[in-house]
């Protein structure tokens, strides 16, 4: 059956950038159809189960709240109707060796008095300074870089216009060198250097840009009332009361090519399946784009430029010892060695800095009064991305959970752990849920002074072909892969415009892209 779809805009992967730009297409009037390999939509938002309870299995808060205002706005909804969103009075909780303990604080002052009980006055005052300075950084960046097109280091000095404000963003410090200029306590640096490893980086290695962070988490962080996964959902349903049409299971395997034109003209799906389209939007990380294209990527040439992989652990378990929050940090003894081992000898931390997301407690550790039992703990530590090389067998795997408990214990907590098998998740397997990619979860690491630069923008390598997700600009993370997929969006339909006959067809007019693509006959 030949069915026309040259209204029909292709969104490959119903994650955080593709379900933004499916939303901004489908309220413009295109007709849009969204492929995803999955069973459901969420991408990196994933649900894992333990013991048939639900635990978010990534992203675990919300940033940078205006993003998702605006991609409510588009659909006609505000976002504090359509989710339950609570702000977090304490962002995070640390804890170090013998179990010294800091907690950051949504209001600035009360972080000021907790550094200053913790560490002295000289390094509170030293945090008031970094305030400001990341507070100058993100208002720099903010319209000239995060929520713009990809600059070039010219153009984005063209932007930012005054000199002050170029040095003001220290685009040539490193994140752990800066760091030195406002705390001379290792503790605070390894605390404020672990924002990093928010984009799969090195502190060490990174620039200190990255400092913008400190200001992201002072505008607002909240946690979702039924967990990231309900942020999906509710996107999803935004979208298909738009007409969006979704497709789950069914991986797109191959982009069609015109190449007189140099241009795209279609998918073929793993079930055989051919759907023509003249714009496509690829939400997946570009490491996998030439897989689409027949060429496949070259895992020795891009190993050294991956960011963090990890291990999660997702169990049912008892706390018992110094208390939770709802993100603890459990800090290692010697953070450039962890680092070193991860990014230089490309092996597993012998000691690793452990990340908790108690997913049944409140910003500030508190459960829900009924609550009985164990708990849901998410528990992450930092692994290179090298699930498309080696395959980590149930020894190694031991050994990491064995490391991660040691750690946990060295600063005051053990946790016991309920008959349940836990979830695990490593890079291999990564690798398998994103492939191309050896299951880095942020793309390419921020690393050196062009990294920022050298993440691609919204075009794509053919006429047709746009790109969106954490592994573009503006980088990873959910806010700015829903700002990738809002560009990729706006990049196309500055492209090709809605003309009144292709609006017409694409709101009426007989069969739905669903059903062309479910009659279409397989690709030979």
């Amino acid at each position: 059956m030949s069915v026309s779809t040259d209204n029909t805009v292709v969104v490959i992967g119903a994650g955080m950038a593709g379900l933004a730009a499916a939303i901004r297409l489908a309220a413009g009037g295109y007709r849009v159809v969204v492929l995803e390999a999955q069973d459901e939509a969420g991408g990196k938002m994933r649900r894992v189960d333990v013991d048939g309870i639900g635990f978010d299995g990534g992203p675990t808060v919300l940033t940078m709240k205006w993003v998702f205002e605006a991609l409510f706005a588009v659909a006609g909804r505000e976002i504090d109707e359509e989710l339950k969103l609570a702000p977090s009075t304490v962002v995070a909780r640390h804890y170090w060796r013998g179990g010294a303990s800091l907690d950051l604080h949504s209001n600035p002052d009360e972080t000021v008095r907790a550094i200053a009980d913790f560490a002295g006055r000289r390094e509170a005052d030293g945090y008031r300074r970094f305030a400001l300075d990341s507070r100058r950084i993100f208002e720099v960046l903010k319209d000239s870089f995060i929520d713009a097109s990809r600059p070039n280091p010219l153009s984005l000095s063209g932007r930012i216009g005054r000199p002050a404000d170029l040095f003001a963003i220290k685009p040539f410090a490193t994140l752990w060198s800066a760091l030195g200029g406002y705390f001379s306590d290792v503790r605070l640096r390894q605390l404020f250097g672990r924002y990093a490893t928010y984009c799969g980086s090195s502190p060490y290695l990174s620039p200190a840009t990255l400092m913008l962070v400190a200001h992201v988490e002072q505008e607002g962080v909240w946690t979702v009332q039924g967990g990231i996964r309900a942020l999906a959902k509710r996107l999803e349903a935004l979208a298909v009361g738009l007409g969006v049409e979704f497709r789950y299971g069914d991986a797109v395997i191959r982009l069609l090519e015109d190449p007189s034109r140099r241009a795209v003209s279609g998918v073929v799906t793993a079930a055989g399946y051919r759907l023509d389209a003249r714009q496509i939007i690829y939400n997946g990380d570009v490491a996998a784009l030439g897989l689409l294209m027949g060429v496949p990527p070259d895992a020795s040439k891009s190993q050294a430029q991956r960011s963090l992989s990890a291990l999660v652990c997702c169990s049912l378990a008892k706390p018992h010892g110094v208390p939770l929050a709802h993100h603890t940090v459990f800090f290692s003894d010697d953070y450039q060695r962890e680092f070193d081992a991860i990014f230089a000898r490309r092996e597993a931390p012998a000691d690793p800095t452990v990340y908790l997301c108690a997913q049944d407690r409140n910003a500030e550790g508190g459960l829900p009064s009924k609550h009985d039992g164990p708990e849901r703990i998410y528990a992450l530590m930092n692994l290179p991305a090298d699930g498309d090389r080696r395959r980590r067998d149930e020894s190694e795997v031991s050994a990491c959970l064995k490391s991660m408990e040691q750690r946990l214990a060295l600063n005051g907590l053990t946790l016991t752990q309920s008959p349940a098998p836990a979830s695990i998740t490593t890079p291999d397997r990564f690798a398998e849920l994103y492939p191309g990619t050896g299951g880095a979860l942020y793309g390419m690491a921020s690393h050196g002074w062009m990294a920022s630069f050298a993440r691609p923008g919204s075009e794509g390598p053919l006429k047709g072909l746009y790109l969106a997700g954490g592994s573009v600009h503006p980088g990873p993370g959910l806010p700015m892969a829903a700002l990738s997929g809002k560009r990729a969006a706006e990049r196309l339909m500055a492209d090709r415009p809605l003309t009144s006959q292709s609006l017409r067809g694409a709101t009426t007019g007989g069969m739905s892209t669903e059903r062309a693509i479910a009659g279409a006959s397989p690709s030979p």
